[in-house]
């Protein structure tokens, strides 16, 4: 659960950056902030993939 607030948060705080970036023609903070959104897409996907590789495993030895 706190990985998944964190990754979250950076979502947020990353999408925050990119629109500021972008309202105040600041390409460096614009830039950081696509970063920041896109590493926290990154994340939540391979924590979907090792949730759904998990519920695999339980449900194979749950069938033994």
């Amino acid at each position: 659960i706190k990985g998944k607030i964190h990754t979250l948060k950076d979502k947020v705080v990353g999408e925050v950056k990119e629109v500021v970036g972008k309202v105040t023609d600041n390409d460096e903070l614009e830039l950081k902030g696509k970063i920041q959104s896109s590493g926290a897409d990154i994340r939540k996907k391979a924590d979907d993939v090792k949730d759904d590789i998990a519920d695999k495993l339980n449900d194979l030895t749950d069938k033994k």
